[in-house]
């Protein structure tokens, strides 16, 4: 099934990235599907000059390769505002502390995090007043708390409940979990194999895409790299990228596909002669430590 990877090209990708990039091509490659690069980057304020270049030529360096030219989402707004323009939205005023006040309110939400629906209903008067407050809305659809289940290929059965979410910032950015539901559509993605960090967005995007009419995707939540500290992986962990390692990128290779099964420990491979032995239902699914 054809597959992707998607960094944000906002800092250089640690090893946690590059693993995660690795399981993503081994899931397309070993079933001799095609492996497409996408760049995630509407959130401009974060995108660094040079990263873009930094990111794939590290990707190049481990043996990772991928079809077609690499797509960018900034170069993609009229997709997403024609699949805006299909959808049943309404107009947001909440900040952010707003909605942490209601939802901490008694009986604010019924999951936790989720929006309370402050805005869903608003009268011709609340909203007029809003709009002469100088407020500049997002836009949230208008999902109804949707319950969606569906099967991870190494989480197992999942379900969450979807609450009304925003698909344009109040500052006219496209939010992420429309961006990646249309360029994955678009792309004809069939298969996404991203960290596990990201499952609990899954249920928003499964929505969205049904609503569009959308093909069904299988999706597969890799564990996530943590640093000695148990947290996520990150610059305070020290040598946590190719650069900062300086090790030959084989022996980086080598050693993240060891973390998780794929080899033994210090064991000269190639993406090619994993994608060999690869094996989905080998994987594990709990987080491992990094050793820096």
């Amino acid at each position: 099934m054809d597959g992707r990877f998607a960094p944000s090209p906002t800092g250089e990708l640690h090893l946690g990235n590059l693993r995660t990039a690795l399981l993503a091509w081994l899931f397309a490659r070993s079933a001799g599907s095609r492996f497409l690069m996408r760049m995630e980057d509407l959130d401009t304020q974060r995108v660094r000059p040079g990263i873009e270049q930094t990111q794939l030529a590290d990707l190049a360096a481990i043996g990772l390769d991928w079809d077609g030219p690499v797509v960018r989402q900034s170069e993609r707004a009229s997709l997403y505002e024609e699949a805006l323009e299909k959808l049943d939205v309404y107009p947001c005023y909440c900040t952010r502390a707003e909605i942490r006040e209601a939802a901490s309110a008694p009986q604010g939400v019924p999951v936790e995090g989720a929006y309370p629906g402050t805005c869903r209903e608003l009268t011709t008067a609340e909203w007029t007043e809003r709009e002469a407050a100088g407020r500049t809305p997002a836009l949230r659809l208008r999902a109804g708390a949707a319950e969606v289940e569906f099967e991870d290929r190494l989480l197992g059965s999942r379900s969450g409940v979807v609450d009304d979410f925003v698909l344009r910032r109040n500052d006219g950015a496209f939010a992420y979990n429309l961006a990646v539901v249309v360029d994955d559509a678009e792309q004809g993605i069939e298969e996404v194999v991203r960290g596990a960090d990201l499952v609990d967005s899954t249920p928003r995007q499964i929505h969205l895409a049904r609503l569009l009419g959308f093909p069904e995707m299988s999706y597969a939540h890799v564990p996530l790299m943590l640093g000695p500290d148990g947290a996520r992986l990150a610059k305070r962990h020290g040598a946590v990228t190719l650069a900062d390692r300086g090790d030959p990128p084989a022996e980086v290779l080598s050693e993240i596909a060891a973390s998780v099964g794929l080899c033994e420990p210090g064991e000269p491979v190639t993406p090619a002669e994993l994608a060999e032995r690869f094996d989905p239902a080998r994987l594990p699914v709990e987080a491992t430590v990094a050793t820096l």
